[in-house]
């Protein structure tokens, strides 16, 4: 594995990966980091190569090796760094002791082939990077065809989100759109469009998901408003039995999408 040792944190380099933690900076360059072996192993395991990858004196692993080969392979830089660069990159103080930044992907909606996979999601305004990536992950698990992000989101290349996703920011398609180009696209919906609002007279069990379901999610604070329900063929409740009038939005979605597959 061939790479340079670099200590300082003033190194550009470093500087540049550790600005990556804000929105500004990754929107201008496109990148995000990845923190530990198995993000960066997901990474390439599904066509993502790391522009830079960081890692301790200690990360010693056939993974890392090919992670490093493949990363010089095109033209990325590998570097060995100190434990208080990591820390500082991660801003953590027991950090991974591997690091990759790689390149942000966003899909057009007009390359969504939505017959195959049998449930999509679409997210309105979403503002919390922990639910984001939650979701990310969760529509990876369930074989979800991507993720919408309609309206201004939260990033799902923020440290949080990607942290949240465990990888699954690799494996899931991702497409933004404004209010009005969700809208539009979504006349040429193939299946059904079911959203959930707590005022909603059926039960999430009783809808019918035709397939394939895109089930779109409001935001944490005030749900779906009245003109992104209307988009929806139906739209529907999960019931609240205790003292909660509500639940988390990630596992709302996965409530959701898992009746949409059932």
């Amino acid at each position: 594995m061939s790479s340079r040792t670099v200590t300082s944190l003033s190194n550009p380099t470093v500087k540049a990966v550790r600005a990556l933690h804000l929105r500004k900076e990754r929107d201008e360059s496109g990148l995000f980091i990845a923190e530990g072996l198995k993000a960066v192993t997901e990474g390439l395991e599904t066509g993502h190569t790391p522009t830079i990858l960081l890692h301790g004196a200690e990360a010693a692993h056939p993974l890392l090796a090919k992670a490093a080969a493949a990363t010089l392979g095109a033209n990325g830089e590998v570097i060995e760094v100190t434990q208080d660069i990591l820390a500082k990159v991660s801003r953590r103080d027991n950090p991974q002791a591997v690091v990759g930044v790689f390149r942000q992907v966003f899909a057009p909606l007009e390359t969504i082939q939505p017959q195959a996979p049998g449930c999509w999601v679409a997210l309105h305004r979403v503002r919390d990077p922990g639910n984001l990536g939650t979701i990310v992950r969760t529509a990876d698990a369930a074989g979800c065809g991507g993720v919408i992000l309609v309206g201004e989101c939260c990033d799902p290349y923020s440290v949080e989100a990607v942290r949240a996703t465990m990888g699954s920011i690799f494996a899931v398609p991702l497409y933004k759109a404004s209010e009005a180009e969700f809208a539009a696209w979504r006349n040429g919906w193939p299946g059904s469009v079911v959203g959930t609002l707590l005022s909603a007279g059926t039960d999430y069990r009783a809808a019918d998901y035709a397939h394939p379901a895109l089930i779109l999610m409001g935001n944490e604070q005030q749900g779906l408003p009245p003109q992104m329900a209307e988009l929806c063929d139906v739209n529907v409740k999960i019931p609240m039995h205790g003292r909660a009038d509500s639940l988390n939005l990630a596992v709302a979605t996965g409530v959701m999408i898992y009746a949409a597959l059932a």
